[in-house]
């Protein structure tokens, strides 16, 4: 299947202390064709774009992101909070899209984009996420001890 989308440019860093990876990608969505619900075609094209950034993430692993203009500077920036890999899909990208981009004056999702994603590895032993030293089923009790009084 033929890209919907073009990059420009890729940039990556990484964050040795903080066990991180820093991804800045400038691309253009493609525009629809003719028959096409422009709707689907943008969350299809953004769902592309985050399968080919994020395919050498873990689906434990915590991803953040922010989508910018690259001309107008000044809108704000389109950012989904840290979450793991697995929890980022179309509906929570189109909420976020949608919510943010009716304030901005000139955000355009045909223009040249900036997409800025961090990813945190989360490490992994014995088939579950590491907690700080302590079992889950610790913090688990912890918790509810906590809680409930």
């Amino acid at each position: 299947m033929a890209r919907i989308f073009e990059i420009d440019g890729s940039i990556t860093r990484q964050y040795r202390r903080f066990n991180t990876i820093g991804t800045q990608i400038t691309f253009l969505l493609l525009p629809p064709s003719n028959n096409v619900d422009p709707v689907k075609h943008f969350l299809a094209s953004v769902n592309d774009l985050f399968e080919h950034v994020l395919q050498n993430v873990s689906d434990s692993d915590m991803v953040g992101t922010t989508i910018h203009n690259q001309v107008n500077q000044s809108d704000k920036r389109i950012g989904i909070s840290f979450r793991r890999k697995d929890q980022i899909y179309g509906d929570v990208i189109w909420s976020v899209f949608e919510s943010v981009s009716q304030s901005n004056s000139r955000f355009n999702a045909l223009d040249t984009l900036v997409l800025n994603v961090h990813s945190v590895k989360m490490p992994v032993v014995f088939g579950g996420i590491k907690t700080m030293g302590r079992p889950v089923s610790v913090l688990a009790h912890l918790k509810k001890k906590y809680h409930t009084s």
